[in-house]
Order: structure tokens, then sequence, then C-alpha cells
């Protein structure tokens, strides 16, 4: 099925749920032959704990995957969120099965049993005001560099398999107070919430919808939020509104750069930048300019690229 490339006709949804799934490998048959008859692209992740991703195609393909979904015991209440791209925006569909849907790497832990409470966006200002409230940003240290909430604790973790440990060395802080975190989407923030009550601390709090659903909510006169939110999508980030910042992404390793680190003379488009120069070999230096003359020559042509679509719309805007 040939998609259409308009504003109105391709429609993403990123969605997730913590739930028992039986039968991974049932469901990832059945969701694979749905999405192939209706030309649905992107990714999905099934585990025995839930289902997690985002996906596009027609809105007629879209609606019939969430009503799918939503038949399957235990997915109502699922964290869905829907937009619009101008064109495709994933080359292949791929459905996978893994051990978890966001990888923490401790057994035993079920945010659909144990997570803590829900906090919207609206009510999250308050939570946060209080003293007694200790706030942690549960993303990793290059998201939380850009953009986080006042008085928020980085535990400067580099993956999310990092957390467990840190939340284990710093425990005292957590002992006897209202923990509230928070994270891009919500579904990290929530397993996060449900490992710190399984250490048996119950005054556990995370923001319902993520960074995302509060930034789309809650005016900037009233925010609470400081920078911007990286995103994993070629918007790299965005502010209040889900307006798109002004970070681009290093195409070798995939950090967000602020227009000052662009102008680094360690900066080279699609090469290299400041945090990776020193930890690339001349051998991936060269393969990733080999990448970067074949982008060049695809946008000389007026050709479309998945990378040099993102260039040439950086240097229209």
């Amino acid at each position: 099925m040939q998609l259409s490339t308009t504003k109105t006709d391709c429609s993403v949804v990123a969605l997730y749920r913590f739930f028992p799934v039986g039968d991974p490998d049932g469901l990832r048959a059945a969701l694979t032959e749905l999405c192939d008859q209706n030309g649905i692209r992107g990714t999905l992740i099934i585990a025995g704990e839930g289902i997690n991703g985002t996906v596009a195609g027609d809105q007629r393909g879209i609606d019939a995957l969430v009503a799918c979904l939503e038949q399957l015991d235990g997915f109502s209440g699922a964290e869905i969120k829907y937009s619009t791209a101008e064109e495709m925006p994933f080359r292949r569909l791929k459905i996978r099965i893994k051990k978890e849907i966001v990888t923490m790497g401790v057994p035993d832990v079920d945010p659909s049993r144990d997570r803590g409470h829900y906090v919207d966006a609206r009510a999250w200002n308050n939570l946060i005001s209080n003293p007694d409230t200790l706030l942690i940003d549960t993303r990793n240290d290059y998201e939380a560099a850009i953009g986080t909430f006042e008085g928020a604790v980085d535990p400067h973790t580099a993956t999310f398999r990092e957390f467990p440990a840190w939340v284990k060395e710093n425990r005292a802080l957590l002992e006897g107070r209202k923990v509230a975190m928070f994270c891009t989407g919500g579904i990290r923030c929530e397993k996060a919430t449900a490992y710190v009550k399984s250490l048996g601390i119950e005054d556990v709090f995370h923001l319902k919808g993520g960074i995302l659903k509060y930034l789309e909510d809650v005016d900037a006169g009233e925010s609470r939020w400081n920078g911007e939110c990286f995103v994993f999508d070629e918007r790299v980030a965005v502010g209040h509104g889900l307006v798109e910042g002004d970070l681009t992404l290093c195409r070798a390793c995939r950090h967000p750069l602020k227009p000052e680190e662009r102008k680094s003379p360690e900066f080279i488009e699609g090469v290299s930048c400041p945090h990776c120069h020193d930890k690339r070999s001349d051998a991936d230096r060269e393969r990733y300019a080999q990448r970067q003359r074949q982008v060049d020559r695809a946008l000389a042509r007026g050709e479309a690229h998945p990378i040099g679509r993102v260039q040439l719309k950086r240097s229209a805007s």
C-alpha cells in the first residue's frame, strides 16, 4: 500500500501500556498481519509486561490498530498520543519481542500492579512546589542537560539500567518524603515508580503523560519547566505548546546540539561533534563522511533522503 504524504493522510500514534501479555508471539503475529494489511510502519515492542511503540499510517489503518489493541484484556487506559506527519516518518515496520518494553534490567518489577500515583499535568506544579517533595528526572543525562523541571535531581545516568543502582546509593534522599518522578512520555517514570515502591517507599508519584503532556497543557507563564524537551524523532526537541526547538542532532552520535556547539571546530556535519569527536576512530569518521557525501549529492539533485530531508529543513529555517 502506498501512503499519501500529505499532512492529513499520515497519522502517527505513540502508545504504551503495562499489562500482562500471555502470548507475545501470538500478539506479534496478529499485529504484523494487521499492520501489513494497512500499510502501517514504525516500531512496536512487545513483552510479557506490556506493549510500547510508535507507528504511522493513514487514519483508517491507525484506527484499526488501536481498535485491535483495545480488545486486549488490560490494554484499556493505555497512554495514547496522536499526531500527524507531512511524510511517512518510518521506513519499515518492526515488531519485536523483548524481555521489557522499557529496559531497566530488574526482574519482577510490575508497573501494572505497583506503580506510583498518577498526577496530571495541571496538578503537577502543586506537588513539586511542596518542599517535602523530592523531584527526580528519570531520563538519560543528555536529555536532562537540555531541559528539566526547576529543582529536579539529575541522577546523571547514561541509560535507564543505571537508575536502580542510583536509587540504592541515594535511598536516604527518598526516605520519609514524597517522591515525584518524570520522563518524556510517561513510560519510564511509571516503571521507575514501581521499582521505588518495591523497595518499600510508598509515597511515590509520577507525571501522567510525561513532559510532553505538561508542555502541551500548561501555559509557559505558569510553567516550572526550563529549557527544551528532547524527543526521539526528527524534531530533536520541543518547548511549550510542543513547538519545535532550536536543537539539532549530531548524525554520528545522535547527541542533541545547541546552536553554539555547531560552531565548534569539532563539529563536522554528519561526521562529528564536541560530544563524540574524541570517541570515534578515523575509520568511523571516514564512514560517516561517506554517508554525508551521499546526503549532499541527494540534496544537490533535489532527491529525498532520510537524513538529508532534515538537514535541508534546518538550513532553510
